[in-house]
């Protein structure tokens, strides 16, 4: 039994320190699309906030677990089983909430992204980081735009080229991936005002790229969850039984009259 209890205590440190270290990445990522999803929706870094807390939290209770355990203290037990329910239950109803809401989340998002086209500037540092974030999902996703290039042709800077410019990270050229940012010029001058077709760049949208990903990736994800889910039911269900041992061994010490 205790080196079962070991085993568990090994397991959920190991599970608090991944949900701690995903919760630290969120926070501190701005290079990538999780950058992006923070300034789409506000509630992302509030999650990675509870998740840095549910981390620390999954840590504590599986040092508490097994002290508890090894000492055959019951409250411990009692509180390290209370604890692991309500982390399960806010696990399932967060999940519930990202399902049902999947709508709304994703419709914020794309008029976050529609926006920062129509905005992109190249010398406003201000939304240095942002930028810089959408320009990687460009160049890593190899698409142009939310639903298409031609969203960029709203772009205030291209439009008074008079889209005689385009996106670098957008290119399917080398050469333009290797600026990765910004915007490039056409090379063959174009008589009058040119459209997005006449630009070298990607024609799926980043939408199509994003889904695309999470359809690729949705089986390593549910089976991330379920893994931790598991973990922290056999915490509960060792739990119990330890306290029912301990309780019963507290009969049997008892002298009979």
């Amino acid at each position: 039994l205790n080196k079962t209890v070991y085993v568990l205590f090994l397991l959920f440190q190991i599970l608090g320190a991944v949900i701690l270290g995903f919760g630290i990445w969120i926070l501190a990522d701005k290079t990538s699309f999780i950058a992006v999803l923070q300034r789409s929706s506000p509630s992302l870094t509030t999650s990675a906030y509870i998740l840095i807390a549910v981390g620390a939290l999954t840590m504590l209770m599986g040092f508490l677990g097994c002290l508890g355990a090894v000492n055959e203290i019951r409250c411990l037990l009692g509180l390290y089983f209370s604890c692991l329910m309500i982390i399960l239950l806010a696990q399932i109803a967060a999940a519930l909430v990202i399902y049902f809401q999947k709508e709304t989340l994703k419709a914020e998002l794309s008029g976050m992204v529609i926006n920062l086209i129509e905005n992109y500037d190249p010398a406003d540092e201000d939304q240095r980081n942002f930028r810089d974030a959408w320009d990687y999902v460009q160049t890593q996703i190899a698409c142009c735009g939310w639903t298409g290039a031609k969203e960029w042709e709203n772009n205030e800077i291209i439009r008074n080229k008079s889209n005689t410019e385009y996106p670098c990270s957008c290119s399917n050229r080398s050469k333009d991936l290797m600026e990765g940012r910004g915007f490039c010029s056409l090379e063959d001058p174009v008589n009058g005002t040119a459209t997005y077709a006449d630009w070298p760049v990607h024609e799926q949208g980043c939408m199509d790229g994003v889904e695309q990903w999470l359809k690729d990736n949705l089986g390593i994800i549910l089976g991330v969850c379920t893994g931790v889910a598991v973990i922290e039911l056999l915490g509960m269900i060792l739990s119990i039984s330890l306290c029912k041992n301990i309780h019963s061994e507290d009969y049997t010490k008892v002298p009979k009259s």
